[in-house]
This record gives structure tokens, sequence and C-alpha cells, in this order.
């Protein structure tokens, strides 16, 4: 499962040490995971969890809940998710075994709760990760005394769930995140960071099977049927973010390849002669991009860890005290 390290400009709990929570990340899935399949390959009874799953981002946090991140949250199974769940991996370490984490009791748990007993592993898996799925976002848009106001959307969004539930724990994903470059705000699409490059991607997803005919100027024809409208050319975006990655990756000697992609899972690309440097990826080869991605299998890397921590040394932040967040629910309640 990869990392969501920043969501668009919501605090998150890898800015505070991003050497120490990608690690903790790993062992608490790993730790989590195995004690719920022991239970359930024993044949303990765990229908009294509480399988959670829609959105109620909203709800404040009450201070006898601040270290449980799911007791209240998201109830009822959500019966749109299509996607497949691969398999849980949980072999992917970032430290030996014999590497201590220092315990805090300011740090979010994770407490898988269901509803009723799944028929097979791979249910259970479905289960256990679409909930820590509502884990990540937490870690994603809170601290111990901050926290960030998640726009439900992101709840919805399969192809933020597809990142972080089918590509391995050495990936750090930022999602949208905005950026202060000398006091302007600039917002990014999708960074992926893998242990050995930095991949750019800009999205088209807006009709099921449409097709964009591509070329180099500054417009795109989007073919949904017969009916033909323009849209931005997405290479010129690409090309952005690109430059200002290159830019605070130089100004920290940071030496991590940049490559760019176009992604539509549901349509298509008509591009004759594909411009250098950029990956058009559609629904044709999506799946095997996707295969290829899941097989780096090289642990994090320091030069990965000081990309990442660059890109969030600029980054625009939003968030809101705890306390005063829990004042204004109280008083709207009154």
């Amino acid at each position: 499962m990869a990392q969501l390290v920043k969501l668009q400009d919501y605090i998150s709990r890898y800015q505070i040490d991003l050497a120490r929570y990608p690690t903790q990340f790993v062992r608490l899935k790993k730790s989590q995971w195995e004690r719920v399949k022991r239970q359930w390959e024993l044949g303990e009874d765990i229908t009294e969890w509480q399988h959670t799953d829609s959105v109620a981002e909203q709800e404040p946090f009450e201070e006898k809940e601040r270290f449980s991140i799911l007791k209240k949250l998201f109830a009822g199974r959500q019966k749109e998710e299509k996607e497949d769940i691969e398999q849980l991996e949980i072999s992917n370490e970032l430290v030996s075994d014999e590497d201590s984490i220092p315990e805090e009791e300011t740090t979010l748990t994770f407490e898988p709760q269901i509803v009723y007993a799944p028929q097979s592993i791979h249910e259970l898996k479905r289960m256990f990760i679409d909930q820590f799925f509502h884990f990540q976002m937490k870690w994603a848009s809170s601290t111990l005394r901050e926290k960030s106001y998640v726009d439900p959307r992101f709840m919805r969004d399969s192809l933020l769930r597809n990142f972080l539930q089918q590509l391995p724990d050495n990936y750090l994903l930022f999602y949208y995140p905005i950026l202060q470059i000398r006091k302007a705000p600039i917002e990014l699409d999708v960074v992926l960071m893998s242990p050995t490059e930095c991949i750019c991607i800009t999205v088209l997803e807006a009709e099921n099977q449409a097709v964009y005919v591509g070329g180099s100027d500054r417009f795109w024809i989007k073919k949904v049927g017969t009916k033909d409208s323009k849209v931005l050319n997405p290479t010129i975006n690409l090309s952005r973010m690109e430059s200002v990655l290159t830019q605070l990756f130089k100004q920290d000697n940071i030496d991590m390849p940049i490559r760019k992609v176009v992604l539509t899972r549901n349509g298509y690309f008509d591009y004759p002669g594909s411009p250098y440097g950029v990956q058009f990826i559609d629904n044709r080869n999506y799946g095997g991009w996707m295969e290829h991605l899941k097989k780096v299998s090289s642990p994090m890397k320091h030069m990965q860890i000081r990309a990442a921590q660059t890109i969030l040394n600029n980054v625009q932040t939003t968030s809101f005290n705890r306390d005063i967040w829990q004042q204004s629910s109280k008083q709207a309640e009154d």
C-alpha cells in the first residue's frame, strides 16, 4: 500500500517527521494485518467489529477518541466500489526487524472493525484495506494538534484508492499538492515518488470511452461518440510540474530523475508520434503499467526521502487547531 504523504493543502503527519512515519506506517499495517488474519484463521468471532466505509469526515474528534482512528467514522459499506483489490503487501519492510521504533502516546492507532465474518481470505483483505484507506486519509489530514477539513470527494476517488491500495509501501504519493513558490500558490497534479524516480502524472478522465486526439497545439480534441470538444493540452501542465520540481531538486542537490505520464483509465489516446519524454497510459495499457510499478521491490532510498522532504518544505498548508475545531462543532450543536 503506497503512502499518502500530502493531499492538496491539508496538514500531513509526514510533514512532522518524514524519517519516522514511513517506517511506522509499514509496521502498523503489518502488525494489525497479522493480528486480524490470525484471529480469522483461528475461527475467532470477529463479527462484533464494525466495518465502516462511508463518508463522515465532518465529525469532530472527541478527546477520548483521539488515539483511535476509526471508532465512529464511515458507517456502511460503499456499494459502488468496483475496482479489484490486489493482495495485501506486507513484506516490504523499510527497516530491519531489529530496529526499534519509539512508541508515543500521541500516535493515532488503527483498529480494523468488521460487522460480519468474511468467508475468504480475499474478502478479509478487501475489508482490511478499505479501512486502512481511511486511516491513511487521517494521517494525510491531521496531526495531534491540527486537523484539515477533507473534501468528501476524495473518499470516493477511485484513482486515489487504486494508487494507495495497489502500489507497494515504498511509493510516496503527493495527490494534487499545493506548493508555495515565491509566495505564489501552485497546484500540481499527481506526483508519485518511487525509490528511483519521480513520476509526474496528469489525469484525463471526464467521460468513459473518450478519445483524446493529441498534437503539439495548445488544445487537443476530445471525442465522445459523435461529439467533439477541446481540452487543454495536458503536456503543458506536465512541463510546468517538471519545471517546478526540477528547480526545487536543484536547489537542494537532489539527484532524482523525473518522468512524465498522461493518464486516462477510461479513455484512449490518439497521438501520432508521442512527444519526447512523455508516456501515454490509457485503458489499453493501464493494467500493464500498474503491474510494472508494483514490481519495484527496492526499499525506500535516502535520495527518495530527501526529494519528498524537499517538496514538503515548500507545500502550502491549511488547517485548524483541534481545540478550535471542537469548540466550533460544539457551538454549532448547541
